[in-house]
């Protein structure tokens, strides 16, 4: 028994059961792929890449409020608070607070961060680029607009 149990230790493949037909687990999955490629290729930015994403959205929606990119990103109201502050504090993103409205935060990347933005693309899409490792160019497309279509983006 002991030599079954070691045997089937040292094998990389295992059972996953009905685990693996779960869309979260197959999500979190991916996620943790394609967040290694983002780490391999910008770690040296120090961001992460919702904190890239955040500023990326800030920039093409300049004077979007705060709390509308936290709801469509889906990021916890206090995170995204962080998440601004660090930003703001690197000097990339402004805050703005409407006359109108005082409640309200308005974002903007700064001068800086539209520069930091800019010059981070080129590697940023290159991730992006390369993240289909192993499905054919239809099935890529087919995913991607399938996760669209899941997430309300379409």
């Amino acid at each position: 028994m002991n030599r079954q149990l070691r045997d089937r230790t040292r094998r990389d493949d295992i059972d996953f059961g009905e685990v693996s037909s779960s869309l979260g687990f197959l999500l979190r999955l991916a996620q943790v792929k394609v967040f290694e490629s983002f780490f391999a290729s910008l770690a040296h930015l120090g961001l992460r890449p919702g904190e890239f994403t955040v500023l990326w959205v800030i920039g093409l929606n300049p004077g979007v409020p705060q709390g509308v990119i936290a709801r469509r990103l889906q990021i916890k109201p206090a995170h995204m608070t962080k998440l601004v502050q660090r930003a703001v504090d690197a000097q990339l993103v402004e805050r703005c607070v409407p006359d109108d409205d005082r409640r309200s935060v308005h974002l903007r990347l700064s001068s800086a961060g539209e520069r930091f933005v800019a010059e981070t693309k080129p590697a940023f899409l290159d991730v992006i680029a390369a993240e289909n490792t192993h499905l054919d160019d239809e099935e890529f497309a087919t995913l991607i607009r399938l996760l669209r279509k899941f997430n309300g983006m379409e």
